[in-house]
């Protein structure tokens, strides 16, 4: 268990923390709540002894390990993927240098120092046996369906981690971390730069995660999925709620009705009690129950609102109005060397359209984006934009384009057609009020720069909006204001994102883009998922059914398909038979030796050292055998079940 006692921590004048108390047992699943600025992740470092506080006192049960991912400041360690990764799990690797060690300690000993090669190998036998406690031959597998579920290829496993950027090295980070399985998981936005498909897997890995997990996350469903408690941080105080974010923000707004009632009772009975002091303080008579009335109000301890935080508000303009077809593309054609993003790729947008895209990160949901918004050209096919259509575009990577040397009004009046009056009323629903519009754009935080870039966008009416991740850097409050926003606007629109809650209540349709293609779901994205689930439950080693094309319905064809599968499987089945000949060969010889090794003059017999070796190598030989074995017979069991699909 994890005990927090009176922990306070100032920065400057401002109070963080006021003598808060929490305990956090082995099991939790904390979700921590609070507007931007209120500690959040002050907490979690303070937890972990990364900041120092100003008082109190925080207990760790002892031998718990403790697991943090930072949301920035990761850097790589400059090895292959694979083996960055699994150096992380350090017990293993401490004991595997151990027994390395002790294999050259063994060949440097002379043949007649037999008492102390026979000590060696004793400890060898030893460390050996807690790798095998500790699931040392799991580890790699364990790191590999780790990184796959993360959204990393086999052929990522050899790169150099230093060629990954920012949000590759945040799941590498996190690779490591649940790789290490602490007793206590500390995740500050874990879903930052995950796609949709990684944070599906993500959401099922933590929810099977044997330990603790603390978390601040701005993803509403992915907090309501996972947590089972609420720390709620504001205005120096902790509050704790017995259930996930909906439960803990519903039973605020309850708490809040009761707390308001109470000081407007509280205040009456204040106002009565010195009307009472004033009217009677200079009447002798009255001077004992003028004083009682003082003293009363002089201990009652005053009850105090947390202060409203400022929100923005806003509606998209009335959109202009458009044609039923308002954009389309057709057989488009989009690729980068060999690499081909789109294919004979058809998409129609039609008046009211509300379209949500999903997919892995690099299958071309930003490139389809901005060939839709007419941004980036294209080999082949046709973008037909409607006669009256008028597009608003929102990129990634809008905060970047910002202009960093303007001020937040001329940031704004630099848009095509905005007038002055109209920028500042917009930048003021965006909270850029009073002297705040004349900061200069390269001072902003993150989400400034977001609601900056969002106001910009809608200085220009639009029937057609087009928005790659406009949730970036919004907290949970932000993007309610600008969900609510969408669902009034009346025009058609297109999201990128990988914010299932904030495109459940907006969207009509789901397109998901993959390397094989593309499909439209007529579903939001929660009905997308079920549909995918259920796909993966019915055929979990295959590919996404495709559709059929026309050729393969003829007899002759199918038969050549099948003898060309067959053909490819045969050098599997060869290998296969080979490895398990091999398998049973080293099975007898290990069993033979370890059958010797139960006699306890054994390690005493100088004859014995080479057998013992031939004995570790053997054992090593199995398991790499073992895992070829395994990756075979899949193989194998795959190209069977294609074969068999053929048929059918």
């Amino acid at each position: 268990m994890i005990e927090i006692q009176e922990l306070s921590l100032r920065y400057g004048p401002q109070i963080i923390f006021d003598q808060i108390t929490a305990h956090i047992e082995p099991s939790d699943r904390i979700g921590l709540a609070g507007r931007n600025g209120a500690g959040k992740t002050s907490f979690l470092k303070a937890i972990l002894g990364l900041t120092e506080v100003d008082g109190g006192k925080i207990t760790v049960g002892k031998q718990m390990s403790m697991g943090y991912l930072p949301q920035d400041g990761i850097e790589a360690g400059g090895k292959a993927l694979i083996d960055e990764v699994m150096e992380a799990e350090g017990s293993v690797n401490v004991l595997n240098n151990q027994v390395q060690e002790a294999y050259r300690l063994v060949d440097s000993l002379e043949e007649s120092e037999v008492e102390k090669s026979a000590e060696i190998w004793n400890t060898i036998h030893q460390l050996e046996e807690e790798l095998e406690l500790l699931g040392a031959k799991k580890l790699r597998p364990r790191a590999e369906k780790i990184l796959h579920g993360l959204g990393f290829e086999n052929k990522d496993f050899t790169r150099n981690t230093q060629e990954f950027s920012g949000g590759w090295l945040m799941r590498i980070a996190l690779a490591k971390l649940l790789l290490q399985e602490p007793h206590y998981l500390f995740l500050d936005e874990p879903t930052n730069h995950l796609d949709l498909p990684s944070q599906r897997w993500l959401e099922g890995f933590l929810g099977n995660y044997p330990g603790g997990i603390v978390m601040i996350s701005h993803d509403r469903a992915f907090l309501d999925s996972l947590t089972r408690r609420t720390f709620a941080l504001g205005d120096g105080s902790l509050e704790i709620y017995n259930g996930n974010y909906s439960y803990f923000e519903k039973q605020q707004l309850e708490r809040k009705a009761q707390l308001i009632a109470k000081k407007e009772s509280q205040d009456r009975q204040i106002k009565k009690t010195q009307q009472f002091v004033d009217r009677f303080r200079a009447k002798a008579s009255k001077a004992t129950q003028v004083q009682s009335r003082i003293k009363q109000l002089e201990k009652i301890e005053k009850i105090e609102i947390e202060s409203e935080q400022q929100t923005m508000f806003f509606r998209f303009p009335p959109s202009p109005r458009s044609n039923q077809e308002v954009l389309s593309v057709q057989g488009l054609r989009k690729a980068y060397g060999e690499l081909a993003l789109f294919d004979q790729f058809d998409l129609k947008v039609e008046h009211g359209h509300r379209l949500a895209v999903v997919g892995k990160n690099g299958a071309g949901k930003s490139t389809l984006a901005r060939i839709l918004a007419g941004e980036e050209s294209f080999q082949a096919g046709k973008r037909v934009v409607g006669e009256k259509t008028e597009i608003a575009y929102f990129a990634q990577q809008q905060t970047e384009i910002l202009d960093p040397n303007h001020s937040v009004l001329d940031s704004a009046l630099s848009v095509p057609g905005a007038n002055e009056q109209a920028a500042r009323d917009l930048l003021g629903s965006f909270l850029f009020t009073g002297d705040s519009v004349r900061k200069s754009v390269k001072v902003l935080s993150g989400g400034e720069k977001n609601r900056l870039a969002l106001a910009r966008m809608l200085l220009k009416p639009a029937n057609l909006i087009i928005l790659d991740e406009p949730t970036n850097h919004l907290d949970i409050q932000s993007k309610a204001i600008l969900q609510d926003a969408l669902k009034h606007y009346d025009g058609s629109f297109l999201i990128i994102s990988h914010d299932r809650d904030f495109l459940d209540p907006l969207v009509d349709q789901t397109l998901e883009i993959n390397p094989k293609g593309h499909r439209l779901f007529w579903c939001n994205v929660s009905g997308y998922l079920e549909k995918v689930e259920v796909e993966e439950a019915s055929a979990p080693s295959l590919p996404k059914a495709q559709p059929v094309s026309k050729n393969l319905q003829n007899p002759k064809e199918l038969r050549r398909q099948k003898a060309e599968l067959l053909a490819k499987l045969k050098p599997f089945k060869d290998e296969l038979s080979a490895c398990e000949s091999r398998i049973e060969n080293l099975e007898s010889r290990i069993t033979e030796v370890e059958q010797q090794m139960t006699d306890p003059g054994f390690y005493s017999e100088p004859e014995h050292v080479d057998r013992l070796k031939s004995y570790q190598e053997n054992k090593l030989e199995l398991d790499s055998l073992m895992e070829r074995w395994e990756k075979l017979h899949s193989k194998i069991e795959e190209g069977e079940k294609k074969i068999e699909g053929l048929v059918g």
